[in-house]
C-alpha cells in the first residue's frame, strides 16, 4: 500500500557556443539523456545560425550532432523534450565540481509544496503563481559541486501510516483502559475484566479495518469508517451493560480522544510525538485532579473483601 510521487516535465533550453580559434573547426555537440529507461517525446535538437554536417542521431544515452564553425563564429543550440519521472527532478552542471557562465534556469511548478532536496541549490528568486511557484536560478559565473533539484510532494502512505498507528495501539489502549477504570472508581461502576475484553476487541477492530480499507478507498475515508465502526461497537455494547450515560459520555469520549484523535495525530508528520505527549500529560493532570480525594485503601479493601467473601449457604 504505497503511493509514488510521479511527475510530468516539459524541458526547454538554449545554449550558446563559439569557435574561439583562428581556424575552422568541426564541433561535436551532444545532449545526454537524463535517464536510459525513460521516454522523451517531442524531442528538439536544433541549431540556430548554422547547419548540421549530418542529421543528429541518438545513441549510447545521448543525441549527438556535428557542425562546422568558422573562426569566431557563434551558434545557438535549442533543445527540448517532454518526459516523466519519479520522486525528484534535477539539472546537473556536470560531474564533480563544475563551472557555468551566464546561466539562468526558470522553473514553473503546478504544485505549492515545493521542496529542495539535500545538497541542492535553492533558487535565487521565487514568486507565487496560480497553483504553484515561479522559481529562478541565475548566475554570471558559478563554480559548484551541487546541482539544482526539485523533490515532488509526497502523499500520505497508507501502508506505513497504518503500520505506525497499529504499533501505537497498545499505548492508546492503555490510556483508554486507565481512564475507564478511573471513571469506574469515581462513579462506583463495577467493570468486569470480560467487559474490558470486549471493549479491547472493539478497540482493535479500528486498526484491522483501517489497514484493509486504506488500500481500497481514500485514506481519510478509510479512517472515518474504521473509527465510526469501532466507536459503534464500544458504545452500543456499554450502553446495554452500564446505560447510555456511561457509554456515550465516559467510554465514547475516552475512545474519541485516545483512539480517534491520537491515531489521527499520525497524519501530521513531525507533530505526532508532540501531540501524543501533550495528550498524555493532559490525561495525567485530569486523572490526578479527579482522583485526588479518592480513598484508595477503601477502594481496594472493598474489592478484596468482595473477592474473598464466602458464598451464602443454599
Amino acid at each position: 500500500m504505497l503511493w509514488y510521487a510521479t511527475y510530468g516535465v516539459t524541458f526547454a533550453a538554449t545554449y550558446e557556443f563559439a569557435n574561439l580559434e583562428n581556424v575552422p573547426r568541426d564541433i561535436k555537440v551532444a545532449l545526454p539523456f537524463p535517464a536510459e529507461r525513460a521516454v522523451f517525446d517531442d524531442l528538439r535538437f536544433e541549431l540556430v545560425g548554422a547547419q548540421w554536417l549530418s542529421p543528429p542521431a541518438p545513441g549510447e544515452g545521448k543525441i549527438t550532432g556535428w557542425t562546422r564553425l568558422a573562426p569566431g563564429e557563434r551558434v545557438t543550440l535549442r533543445v527540448g523534450y517532454r518526459s516523466q519521472g519519479l520522486d525528484r527532478w534535477a539539472y546537473k552542471f556536470g560531474s564533480g565540481v563544475a563551472e557555468v557562465k551566464n546561466f539562468k534556469l526558470a522553473m514553473r511548478t503546478d504544485f505549492n509544496a515545493i521542496d529542495f532536496p539535500d545538497e541542492a541549490i535553492s533558487p535565487t528568486a521565487k514568486q507565487r503563481i496560480e497553483n504553484g511557484w515561479a522559481l529562478t536560478w541565475e548566475y554570471r559565473r558559478l563554480v559548484s559541486g551541487v546541482n539544482i533539484a526539485m523533490a515532488m510532494p509526497e502523499k500520505l502512505q497508507p501502508g506505513p501510516l497504518a503500520s505506525q498507528i497499529s504499533l501505537f495501539a497498545p499505548v492508546s489502549l492503555f490510556f483508554f483502559i486507565v481512564v475507564l477504570l478511573t471513571i469506574g472508581v469515581v462513579r462506583n461502576v463495577d467493570i468486569h475484566p470480560m467487559h474490558f475484553f470486549f471493549v479491547a476487541a472493539a478497540f482493535f477492530a479500528f486498526h484491522l479495518l483501517f489497514a484493509y480499507l486504506a488500500d481500497q478507498v481514500s485514506i481519510h475515508v478509510a479512517f472515518g469508517i474504521a473509527a465510526a465502526v469501532s466507536m459503534l461497537l464500544t458504545i452500543s455494547y456499554l450502553r446495554i451493560v452500564f446505560g447510555a450515560a456511561f457509554a456515550f459520555l465516559a467510554a465514547g469520549t475516552a475512545q474519541l480522544v485516545y483512539l480517534v484523535l491520537f491515531s489521527y495525530a499520525f497524519f501530521f508528520k513531525g507533530l505526532t510525538g508532540l501531540a501524543i505527549t501533550i495528550g498524555a500529560i493532559a490525561t495525567l493532570f485530569v486523572l490526578m485532579q479527579v482522583t485526588a480525594r479518592v480513598n484508595w485503601n477503601a477502594v481496594f479493601a472493598g474489592r478484596n473483601a468482595s473477592a474473598t467473601a464466602p458464598e451464602p449457604a443454599s
